[in-house]
């Protein structure tokens, strides 16, 4: 063993680490005792408690640093010594005497060290026994308050996450001491501030002020559904030794005193809800998924499970009777739980409610009401035994039914469903559920009026658009119509094919601008009026005829293309109010659109309309088409006519193959608009004259 002086001495690397946490607020003397009871090692502990410096005890006995014993007594250096050679570790209390003389009591902890040479060294470790006490006395403290103060407490680190707390703030959370242990405290505190408390939290640990008995309205991570009003009290952390700064906080739950923060918390998350709900609810006008929209807005935040049910009226007016079975088709339906649950809400279509049900009873008032799942419940509500089953096992326990109502009118219901884990709905429950409801079936009137109106819409057109169109010899055609996408109403476009005497063909298209059940009506009113008069005028005449038809039945815009043609002669009359002008593709292949007139649209009036004629090959392809196919969003009409003649030029094959493709090609997705397509494959010709009839010499 040398006898180098450890720790403070110049140029020598201490044999004790740097002082942690404890070894910061209690000075601990470091000393060590050869085999003849002298002082060979000294550190700066030592120098701070006993007073002396190093050159004035090493080699020196060490019992120069006791008192000096009574008369008879063991000295108590020696006895020291022997302890630590003899039991190998001990520890106990001892007086000392500093350098000035005083006296003062010390705790020791003394163990043997085997030199390098082979001699024993008795290393002491000694400090104040009034600091010792004094830091037992704090730790004691403090794992008492951990373990039994009713406020909750914590320590937090730099980056707001749990590094420490005590049993009374898991219990407030909900949430085990484990599972706080490094998550942030917005992982566990959920607030509805905007994020001002965890900004506030922020600038605490940047060093900023403390914050004293603010009060905070929050829900945690344990307990979603219960409002808590907290008294928060956040101090910064100094740095002590190797320990991290960061946050402390006391917190004490206040909920029953301020129970207006509380109701003012509950009632900012319904508003929150409802403000939700009105983005997602009766984003398009479709029964299913306006439906659909409001089950995904309540579920999980309001509830665990809810479905959507319309009402399957046998007769009109649609009138509740309580005293007849309620007859429900399920469109829409989801949950959270395990199963059984999703069989329960979305294994059945169509339900019946037996008179005297919850429904019933719900439907009767207009109001919203709560019940609990119970045998009650099952017998009045529920008729089939396996359904009643599958709702106890579900883990329901209590519903919320909601009428749908709009326009006085019972569109449906909608039922809403909580576990044991939540609590059970209550008043404000009732009136949330009630708004949602309300607003949700309006969305639900809107869409299933305006699924009647695309109905009627639908019969109309389909009603007065051909079902069969005229044949010739002569004239081989392949039409298309396609109504637009879902999201627009039924256009107005329309077609036909007309036998005109001595082996003429008329080809009719035309569009009137608009849509619904006044544009049908207003095409099928042109069209009917173009096959009378077919037989009879000339295309000019023709258009005219139709323009005096629009004006009078105020239709205020549309479009017609009229084309006549003769196969005995190979030529074509074409007259064009508006119309996008047919193109014909030659036997060669080439393709020209016959533009040389337009027109104005019908309705207009007080223009005339002209009538232009072309000589059409034997074997020519006539296409007729709407702007439908033409004319897309975001591109301009003659990107779309380009397109059509380049597909017209390549056409192979038959007229329906040709039809399909170019639907296809230009096409590709669903129309926003109604789009028709006529190819018309002509020839030239004459009918065979009638039996008995005499022809010129």
């Amino acid at each position: 063993m040398s006898s180098e002086r450890p720790g403070g001495e110049r140029g020598q690397a201490p044999l004790w680490s740097e002082p942690g946490p404890l070894l910061g607020h209690v000075a601990v003397a470091v000393f060590g005792v050869d085999e003849d009871d002298r002082i060979c090692y000294w550190g700066s502990g030592a120098h701070t408690l006993f007073g002396h410096g190093s050159a004035a005890v090493l080699s020196r006995p060490a019992s120069m640093l006791f008192p000096t014993p009574p008369p008879g007594s063991l000295d108590p250096a020696r006895w020291l010594a022997a302890q630590g050679r003899t039991l190998g570790y001990w520890r106990g209390r001892l007086p000392v005497r500093r350098r000035d003389g005083t006296v003062l009591e010390c705790g020791f902890r003394v163990f043997p060290l085997t030199g390098a040479a082979g001699g024993t060294v008795v290393m002491a470790l000694a400090s104040r026994g009034d600091e010792l006490d004094r830091v037992k006395t704090n730790l004691a403290f403090l794992d008492s308050l951990f373990e039994t103060c009713p406020i909750g407490l914590v320590m937090l680190d730099p980056e707001l996450r749990y590094v420490h707390l005590n049993q009374a703030l898991a219990d407030m959370d909900g949430v085990s001491i484990q599972e706080h242990l490094g998550r942030r405290t917005d992982d566990i505190m959920i607030t509805t501030d905007g994020g001002e408390h965890q900004r506030l939290l922020e600038r605490v640990a940047a060093g900023g002020p403390p914050v004293v008995n603010a009060l905070l309205g929050l829900r945690t991570a344990g307990r979603p559904d219960d409002d808590q009003v907290r008294s928060v009290s956040w101090f910064p952390l100094s740095q002590a030794g190797d320990t991290r700064p960061g946050v402390g906080g006391l917190l004490v739950d206040v909920t029953d005193r301020e129970q207006a923060i509380v109701e003012a918390t509950a009632g900012r998350r319904r508003l929150a809800l409802l403000d939700r709900a009105s983005t997602l609810i009766g984003t398009t006008l479709d029964v299913r998924v306006t439906a659909r929209e409001l089950v995904d807005a309540t579920v999980p935040d309001f509830c665990d499970g809810a479905v959507v049910e319309v009402v399957e009226w046998m007769d009109e007016p649609e009138v509740f009777q309580p005293e007849l079975p309620l007859f429900t088709r399920r469109i829409a339906a989801g949950t959270v739980l395990p199963p059984p649950a999703p069989e329960l809400v979305v294994g059945l279509e169509h339900v019946t409610y037996p008179p005297g049900s919850a429904i019933h009873e719900m439907l009767r008032t207009g109001s919203p009401v709560c019940v609990p799942v119970d045998a009650d419940f099952m017998t009045r509500t529920v008729i089939h035994q396996e359904r009643a089953r599958l709702l106890l096992d579900s883990g329901l326990t209590s519903l919320l039914i909601a009428p749908l109502i709009a326009r006085n009118t019972v569109q449906g219901l909608t039922m809403f469903g909580r576990s044991a884990a939540r609590p059970p709905f209550a008043a404000p429950d009732l009136s949330l559920a009630g708004e949602l409801a309300s607003r949700a079936a309006l969305c639900l009137d809107n869409a299933r009026l305006y699924s009647r109106v695309q109905d009627i819409a639908l019969t109309l057109q389909r009603a007065l658009l051909p079902t069969a169109l005229g044949a010739s010899p002569f004239v081989e055609v392949a039409h298309r119509y396609l109504p637009g996408s879902h999201i627009t109403e039924v256009g107005g476009d329309w077609y036909d094919v007309i036998n005109l005497p001595g082996g003429r063909v008329a080809l009719v298209v035309g569009d009137v601008m608009g849509h619904g059940v006044p544009a049908a009506a207003a095409m099928g009113r042109l069209r009917i009026t173009a096959k009378a008069l077919a037989r009879h005028r000339e295309p000019d005449d023709l258009l005219a005829d139709l323009d005096v038809c629009a004006q009078e039945a105020g239709i205020e815009l549309a479009t017609c293309l009229y084309l006549r043609y003769d196969p005995t002669t190979g030529r074509a009359r074409i007259a064009n109010a508006g119309h996008p002008p047919p193109l014909v593709r030659h036997p060669d292949g080439t393709v020209e659109a016959v533009d040389e007139l337009l027109g104005v649209p019908l309705g207009v009036g007080g223009v005339p309309f002209r009538t232009t004629e072309t000589e059409l090959a034997d074997g020519s392809v006539v296409a007729l088409y709407t702007d439908g196919l033409v004319e897309a969003r975001g591109q301009d009409i003659e990107a779309g006519m380009d397109a059509l003649r380049a597909e017209l030029s390549v056409a192979s094959g038959s007229l329906e193959e040709s039809a399909d493709r170019i639907l296809e090609r230009l096409l590709p997705e669903a129309p926003t608009d109604d789009t028709v397509i006529v190819l018309a494959r002509v020839r030239r010709g004459r009918l065979p004259a009638p039996p008995g009839s005499v022809t010129a010499p």
